[in-house]
This record gives structure tokens, C-alpha cells and sequence, in this order.
């Protein structure tokens, strides 16, 4: 089975966040589903995916849960799979489908996903086609992570997701040479920018993870599992609306200054805006945790670039912040 360390990446990403997902999209409906589709190998993702679902048997008992997996070169998935399938609740379907992501509406259709959550991964070479992103919708109930070349922002919101965040992982490389391995599942083009992209640091951007939702909460938890993985793997991230900009560090106490000149410059082009619609344009607009920008906004009131309306406590989501200048 091909590996390498995007494909580790995004396996790692991808575990958890269904394990987020599945027990929430559970709660509220007694359906639900899971898309998976890769232009290419899954790199052990299907698997790993299949032993989450697995670990939430409690959760799925009484319930139905589809697994739909479309790979194009993944010939020994039913081999892979099948130990796997028969631990598996018998709410659990899984259905593997000839073909890769292009075949993703006619699945989820055929699924009859239509009405209950639905949770998307797409791994697909350079632009993603509309109909993709329009599937993964399911009119209003679904959600979508995927791995791109390029940016997704614009067609994600075309689709219909309100909320949209993306990251450019920068992996760990020693080469060039590493940075095209990195390139995997990116377009032939992609791979030799890619390449000449490794720093001076030893990193190769490995094309853009983007996310598309209409909860907070499901976008505040992606970037945390965007943050820990890259914790644990040494990936950093870039903004990909902003190439030129170091990569963010996300190992220990992050850098943010950054972060804060952001927020300073959202709020004077704008005006005062409350703390939740600041958080909200730090997931859809930097690569920054919701977190991180309680700590930002603490930061700018102690430099007395901006004031609260409170005099003390902790910054409250409804509170409002006001730039002094």
C-alpha cells in the first residue's frame, strides 16, 4: 500500500475528524453518512476510517450508518476491508464503488443520503469540479474535507458552504525530491512547484486542505485537529491567500503577532465587531485556531490598540471589540 507523508497527513486529519464528527451528526439524526473518495490510493484511509466507525459502536446501535469508498487505484480494498466489515455493527453498510471522486453524486444519491448528515473527504488532483462540492452539500446537511492543488475557497462557497477554512500544509522535507513525494495526489503541474518550493527550512508545501460547513463548531474542531496532527507530525501551515508569509509553527505556544495584526486590521477596516465574529474570521481567514484569537484580542487591549466593553473577566462572545485608532 503507497505511503507518504501527505497521505499519512491526511489519513491522521481525516481519523479525527470523523471520530468528531460521527457521534454529533449521530445525536441529531438516525441516519447519516460517510463519503470517501480519492483520485488515486487512499493510503489507508478507508481502513482507518472503517475502525473509528467501529469504536463507536455504542453510538451506531439502533441507527443506520453508510460508508461509501470510491478509489481509483486501491484494487485490494476488498481485501484490506473485509476483516474490518465483519467487526463492524449491523447498522453499519459499506459499499465499495468502482472509479474515483467523479462518481461521488451519483453514490451519495444512490445512498440516499439526501436529508441526513453527510460527511465528505475528497482527495482530488488540482481544481475540484462543482458538481463535487455541489454532492457534498446534501442540500443543507452536509459537510466536506478535502485535499486540493489549489484553492477551493470560491467554489466551496458557490456550493453553498458559509464557512470556509483552508490551510497549506508545509510537511517536512530534506529535498526537493522529497517535496514531489510530498506532491502525491496533486496534479503533474503542481508537483514541480511544489518541488521548488522547499524552504530554506526543510518544508514543501503539499497542496491546500480546505473545509466547507455551516457550524462553528464543526470549523473550530477541524482546525484543532489541523493543529494537533501537525503537532504530532511536524507539519506547519501557510495561508494560501497569502504565499509570501512564513509558515505558522504549530508546535508549543504559537506566534501571535501575526494573528493580532490581522484582527487589528479586520477591525479598523470594518469597525467594532463582538468577539464570536472575530473568532469566526480567524478560522475563515488565517490559519489560526478560535482559541488563538481570545489570546490576540487580550494581547491588542494590553497594547491598548483596541478596547472591550468590559473592565475585567474573561473576553465574552457577545462582547464588543473597537479599534483606538
Amino acid at each position: 500500500m503507497p505511503t507518504n507523508r501527505t497521505t499519512d497527513f491526511l489519513r491522521e486529519l481525516l481519523v479525527r475528524q470523523v471520530a468528531t464528527w460521527l457521534p454529533a451528526a449521530l445525536h441529531r439524526s438516525r441516519r447519516a453518512t460517510v463519503a470517501l473518495a480519492w483520485a488515486g490510493a487512499d493510503g489507508g484511509g478507508a481502513e482507518a476510517v472503517l475502525r473509528v466507525v467501529a469504536g463507536h459502536a455504542a453510538q451506531v446501535r439502533g441507527r443506520q450508518v453508510t460508508v461509501l469508498v470510491l478509489a481509483d487505484d486501491a484494487a485490494d480494498l476488498p481485501v484490506r476491508l473485509g476483516p474490518i466489515e465483519a467487526e463492524l455493527p449491523a447498522e453499519v453498510t459499506v459499499h465499495l464503488l468502482p472509479g474515483g471522486p467523479d462518481r461521488l453524486p451519483i453514490a451519495v444519491k444512490a445512498a440516499g443520503a439526501a436529508g441526513s448528515p453527510l460527511f465528505c473527504f475528497l482527495d482530488v488532483p488540482g481544481e475540484v469540479p462543482p458538481p463535487l462540492l455541489s454532492a457534498a452539500t446534501n442540500g443543507r446537511t452536509g459537510e466536506v474535507l478535502l485535499h486540493a492543488g489549489s484553492t477551493t475557497r470560491a467554489a466551496l462557497v458557490a456550493a453553498g458552504f458559509p464557512l470556509v477554512g483552508e490551510v497549506a500544509p508545509v510537511l517536512t522535507a530534506d529535498t526537493a525530491a522529497d517535496a514531489t513525494d510530498l506532491a502525491a495526489g496533486t496534479d503533474a503541474a503542481a508537483v514541480t512547484d511544489l518541488a521548488a518550493a522547499t524552504d530554506v527550512t526543510g518544508g514543501a508545501a503539499a497542496g491546500v486542505v480546505a473545509f466547507g460547513s455551516r457550524s462553528d463548531r464543526s470549523l473550530e474542531a477541524v482546525r484543532d485537529a489541523l493543529w494537533t496532527v501537525g503537532a504530532e507530525l511536524g507539519v506547519r501551515y501557510r495561508d494560501p491567500a497569502d504565499p509570501a508569509a512564513p509558515p505558522v509553527d504549530v508546535t508549543g505556544v504559537p506566534a501571535l503577532r501575526p494573528l493580532a495584526r490581522k484582527l487589528l486590521a479586520e477591525l479598523r477596516l470594518g469597525g467594532p465587531r463582538p468577539v464570536t465574529e472575530l473568532r469566526r474570521h480567524t478560522l475563515t481567514a488565517t490559519v489560526y485556531r478560535a482559541a488563538d484569537a481570545n489570546q490576540a484580542l487580550a494581547d491588542l487591549v494590553q497594547a491598548g490598540d483596541v478596547r472591550r466593553e468590559r473592565d475585567t473577566g474573561r473576553l465574552a462572545g457577545d462582547e464588543l471589540i473597537t479599534p483606538t485608532s
